[in-house]
């Protein structure tokens, strides 16, 4: 039964509490959606359900956003598709010999192909890159240039929950190769201002070269309208260590951490990864359908609360927060 803090509302209406178990019971997108509007529907509006409206709104937002996005990308599947895994996928692209294998190698333990000649790359290789407890995949790809671009290698990229495109500023073609990646991409409608998935972030690699910044720092000049890039080394440590926050920052998810009720956290617990703006409510659903069905309250340690505090279903997690789910 849907509730706040252990209890209801005493004039929910027969008809509200059948979409309530229909929404508890659906198993697909569309019949949630159902469910969740016929909620909105035959929900008693007053003061004492706003919490509530607001909830079923958020949720029924939510997921026509994720059937939106499944419609619009169900009919491209990348020819050479990569299986996502761990908390997010991250795209490396780029011209040829920009540096994407040297960064996968470094950055992970899959072991590319990399040499001082173009086209090393003939395929995706996904590698897994740790930050903290969490592992978040990369995908090296194959160049992209006039002679090797294909479709699905832009399909690719859009797909991704984020990308590093990376160009080398000593190449002696880096402005050809730049307004070619410029126009691919806006044919794709592929953006660099984060108003739209995947948030992409351009490196100016290889300034540990002897002209590295100067060349940086002119080519930076040209495109500064187009797109802000970062001087970068694929071989500095210094460089390479701000890669996983970076990362984990753009994919906008939150490690949630659960305990029984009653008992201490484990050692070394593996989160829920979630997207930011979910609730406790859905980290019951994430960890099981009959504790989410079954739902009564949750306790949260954690940054934005104190030890233990009671939180209702509608309570936004955060990063890091250990929940306690009563059900």
């Amino acid at each position: 039964m849907w509730s706040y803090n252990g209890t209801v509302p005493a004039n929910l209406t027969h008809a509200y509490l059948e979409a309530e178990q229909k929404f508890k019971s659906a198993s697909s997108n569309p019949e949630k959606v159902g469910a969740l509007e016929e909620m909105l529907r035959t929900i008693p509006k007053h003061k004492g359900t706003e919490k509530m409206q607001a909830d079923i709104k958020r949720r029924l937002s939510r997921l026509r956003k994720e059937a939106q996005k499944k419609t619009s990308k169900a009919s491209q599947k990348p020819f050479h598709y990569i299986e996502k895994e761990g908390a997010g996928q991250v795209v490396l692209c780029g011209p040829p010999n920009s540096g994407k294998s040297q960064l996968l190698k470094n950055l992970t333990h899959a072991e590319p192909k990399v040499a001082k000649y173009p086209f090393t790359t003939q395929k995706p290789l996904p590698g897994m890159m740790t930050y903290e407890d969490i592992q978040i995949q990369l995908v090296d790809t194959t160049p992209l240039a006039p002679e090797t671009l294909e479709p699905w290698q832009l399909v690719m990229i859009q797909q991704a929950d984020a990308g590093l495109l990376l160009f080398d500023v000593n190449d002696p073609d880096l402005l050809v190769q730049t307004d070619f990646v410029l126009a691919a991409f806006k044919d794709r409608h592929i953006v660099f201002d984060g108003s739209q998935s995947p948030l992409l972030f351009v490196l100016g690699n290889k300034i540990d070269d002897p002209q590295g910044r100067g060349n940086f720092s002119a080519w930076q000049e040209l495109y500064q309208e187009q797109f802000q890039a970062e001087p970068f080394s694929a071989l500095s440590e210094k460089d390479l260590v701000k890669i996983p926050k970076r990362l984990f920052d753009a994919l906008e998810i939150v490690r949630v951490y659960t305990k029984a009720p009653g008992k201490k956290p484990e050692a070394n617990p593996t989160p829920y990864v979630l997207k930011q703006g979910n609730t406790i409510f859905d980290v019951a659903v994430t960890v099981h359908r009959e504790m989410a069905q079954n739902f009564k309250f949750a306790r949260v340690w954690g940054k934005a609360k104190f030890d233990g505090q009671m939180v209702e279903r509608s309570y936004l997690v955060e990063d890091g927060d250990l929940v306690e789910i009563h059900w």
